[in-house]
């Protein structure tokens, strides 16, 4: 998979103002609800409102812990029972359903980051939303796995599409391209591959081991 350089500063920075785009409505909701508290102490559409916002923040936080966060050490694993619980939470509050399927285990960190960063990509793919599924088809020792956004208008990231591809792309990164960027990034970092087929109304990427370069194979004896 090729991918544009870009400077471990610039990646830290563009990840910050990613999860800071998706905290800040929720945290305004809170803001606003509480204002409106302050005008009208008993007012329980305003009251609504924070609980609302609160749960929505509360939601995003816990899965970015996850889904970009270091979570333990660079050997650390992470339990696919979580993450399906993160993401749930998460979903909640997005337009489209989720189903996961499969069995639960521990993976490496950076497995079960992917998978989530994975859902992001399905579900910003479908921003009139449907469904978004995740089935955990095998873990060891070859893990597979299948994301699949079903919708209409169905509108996967051009340039991660293109990555996957192993097209060139120079253009540089920007806030609407990181976190696509920080997937593939994963992937590669994690010897899996992502293949993505599409029709009109759903997108479905498969991550599997990466297949060995001819190259890289080690001749018989």
């Amino acid at each position: 998979m090729k991918l544009p350089n870009l400077a471990a500063p610039d990646l830290a920075s563009l990840l910050a103002s990613r999860l800071c785009h998706d905290i800040i409505s929720p945290v305004f909701g809170i803001q606003s609800g509480l204002e409106l508290l302050d005008e009208m102490p008993d007012d329980a559409e305003s009251m609504a409102l924070v609980r609302k916002s609160l749960k929505s923040a509360v939601a995003k936080l816990q899965f970015s812990r996850i889904a970009f966060g270091a979570s333990g050490s660079t050997t650390a694993q992470i339990d696919l029972g979580e993450a399906k619980s993160v993401a749930e939470g998460f979903m909640d509050f997005e337009r489209a359903n989720l189903v996961w399927s499969g069995e639960r285990a521990y993976v490496p960190k950076n497995q079960a980051k992917l998978l989530l960063n994975l859902l992001l990509v399905a579900n910003a793919a479908i921003p009139r939303g449907r469904e978004v599924s995740i089935a955990v088809e095998r873990v060891d020792p070859e893990p597979r796995f299948v994301v699949k956004a079903v919708g209409k208008p169905l509108r996967v990231h051009a340039r991660l599409v293109r990555w996957l591809n192993d097209e060139v792309d120079e253009e540089p990164i920007d806030a609407q391209a990181i976190q696509p960027f920080y997937t593939v990034l994963l992937a590669r970092e994690t010897g899996l591959s992502v293949t993505l087929s599409q029709d009109e109304e759903s997108a479905t990427f498969i991550v599997e081991p990466a297949p060995v370069a001819a190259s890289d194979a080690v001749a018989p004896a």
